[in-house]
């Protein structure tokens, strides 16, 4: 045992002790020593050399086993691809393995390729949410629907299913008629216009998608000119949705203008929905999807006003679904996210299948023939749900257009906590991670061929029967609410054009070369010229 009373050293820290504490400040000290010819560059340096080399250290430590680059450059990683995306870059992420990652800023990126790792990332809401892109939450509001989880998401999506459904979507036809009708008399128009030289058209079937989705969301609540205005701004939007953006909003920048763009769509459509809420309670008729949602809204409202009254209701009186109230903001949100998820969607997809339809008149030719036989050759007759339902090849060309090309390759969600993915991967919390739609859509063993266009496959192969490679509408608790009215809206769209017009298309080495813009186009945008039909 050591005797305490010949125990000489002190138990004072050496930053109490008096005979230490002078020593660290000493001329050639412990200190002294450090700061020794310090200046703010070298310190600024030495932080900056620091901040790279824990960058580095937490993308290793985050890529784990994953395929991805060796090092990150520093801090922004790959931005400059991600302002200008190339397919072929993501193909080659595919192509590379199972999962493959990127960092860029402050964002850590996992990419899916197959179709298990992509359906297994759709159905796990429990450790993902979608976040769409990297600012969408600044386009759309952190608080819209789309980004909540339980129940507040289940408030909103029960009320939101059955306005699209067969019965509702037929309410909203004649507005699609109307818009279609003044759509191919403008390209008509504009061909002529140019004589009919060969002209880029990606841009206007992005207005007539637009037009087409403010009138059948909010009817004739916005005004012609505020169509348009919206038609013109939106590609400001879309310009603003890469995967993943600086951290912060920057002036004149992209997602600068961007933001003014969605805030315009947001103040037009919460007046829009004040509208349809007055017109509703004076017992207006539905004509827009705005309005069914508000009347489904109205009447819950009496629902529960009789049942606080203690009033007996009829079981046939209950809404099937009882609705909370939304504000007009709600509401406006709500609508723009539909308008945010079909405007580029369908955009790319009706120049494709413009396009595809030129270069293949057999095809085109068959489309025309089941458009006028389900009218007894009457072309003026609108479409109906009925006749819609009597049009198989029409539907397989369609759904062969949007599995060849499908608009939307990526859906990007976030990790909420800790996702095991595999049994030797565990994606960390705060990561984006991203099922491919793509390489499910050309699986050889799914769909023999798959990199030929042949929409027989929808009514003589096995092409209906690969549901669990079906994903161009995503699977799962956030699965696209709107599929049934796209592939009717296409249908409706490419029956009514055959009828009415003929059109070309004047190929280049790009025809079929894609451009990612948020969906995916052909990279010289589909240049058309359109005549009509005696």
């Amino acid at each position: 045992m050591v005797n305490m009373a010949n125990f000489t050293g002190s138990f004072a820290s050496p930053s109490a002790d008096a005979t230490v504490s002078p020593q660290l400040f000493a001329p050639a000290g412990l200190i002294a020593t450090v700061l020794d010819g310090f200046t703010i560059w070298k310190g600024l340096l030495t932080f900056l050399v620091a901040a790279v080399i824990y960058d580095q250290f937490k993308y290793h430590y985050l890529k784990g086993a994953i395929v991805g680059p060796m090092y990150k450059i520093p801090f922004m990683g790959p931005f400059l691809q991600s302002v200008n995306p190339k397919f072929t870059e993501y193909k080659a992420k595919w192509d590379s393995g199972d999962l493959s990652c990127v960092s860029v800023f402050h964002k850590f990126v996992v990419i899916a390729s197959t179709r298990d790792m992509s359906r297994k990332i759709f159905n796990s809401p429990g450790y993902v949410k979608p976040c769409v892109v990297d600012a969408a939450h600044k386009l759309l509001g952190k608080t819209n629907w789309v980004f909540l989880d339980g129940k507040a998401h289940v408030d909103y999506r029960k009320g939101l299913n059955g306005l699209f459904t067969r019965q509702a979507l037929a309410m909203y036809l004649p507005r699609s008629e109307e818009v279609f009708n003044s759509y191919n008399e403008k390209f008509l128009q504009k061909s002529a216009a140019t004589n009919f030289t060969p002209t880029p058209w990606m841009s206007e079937f992005r207005e007539l998608m637009c037009a087409l989705s403010c009138r059948t969301f909010v009817g004739y609540y916005i005004t012609d000119e505020g169509v348009q205005k919206i038609a013109d701004d939106y590609y400001l939007i879309t310009a603003a949705l890469e995967l993943v953006n600086f951290p912060i909003i920057l002036p004149y920048t992209k997602t600068w203008y961007g933001k003014k763009a969605a805030d315009m769509v947001l103040e037009e459509f919460t007046k829009c929905a004040a509208k349809s809420k007055a017109r509703m309670a004076a017992g207006g008729e539905i004509s827009c999807i705005m309005d069914a949602w508000v009347k489904a809204q109205l009447d819950s409202a009496a629902y529960r006003e009789k049942i606080e009254k203690g009033i007996q209701v009829d079981s046939s009186e209950k809404p099937s679904q009882v609705l909370r109230e939304f504000s007009d903001f709600e509401i406006a949100q709500t609508i723009f996210t539909f308008l945010f998820a079909s405007q580029d969607a369908t955009s790319a997809a009706s120049t494709w299948l413009f396009q595809l339809m030129a270069d293949r008149p057999e095809i085109l030719d068959k489309v025309r023939e089941e458009n006028l036989n389900v009218r007894n050759g009457d072309r003026t007759l609108p479409a109906t749900m009925d006749m819609l339902g009597q049009m198989p090849y029409t539907r397989a060309v369609v759904k062969e257009t949007l599995r060849y090309r499908p608009p939307v390759i990526m859906v990007p969600y976030l990790v909420k906590k800790d996702f095991p993915i595999s049994e030797t991967v565990t994606v960390s919390k705060g990561s984006m991670i991203i099922p491919s739609v793509w390489p499910a859509c050309h699986d050889e063993e799914a769909y023999p061929n798959a990199d030929s266009f042949d929409p027989d496959r929808w009514i003589t192969g096995t092409a209906e029967q690969q549901t669990k490679n079906w994903l161009v509408f995503g699977t799962g608790p956030h699965y696209c609410l709107g599929q049934t009215y796209a592939q009717l809206s296409l249908m409706s769209m490419i029956g009514k054009a055959s009828m009415v017009m003929d059109w070309e298309h004047t190929p280049t080495p790009e025809s079929e070369d894609i451009k990612v813009f948020a969906t995916i186009f052909p990279q010289d945008d589909c240049l058309l010229t359109f005549r009509a039909r005696p």
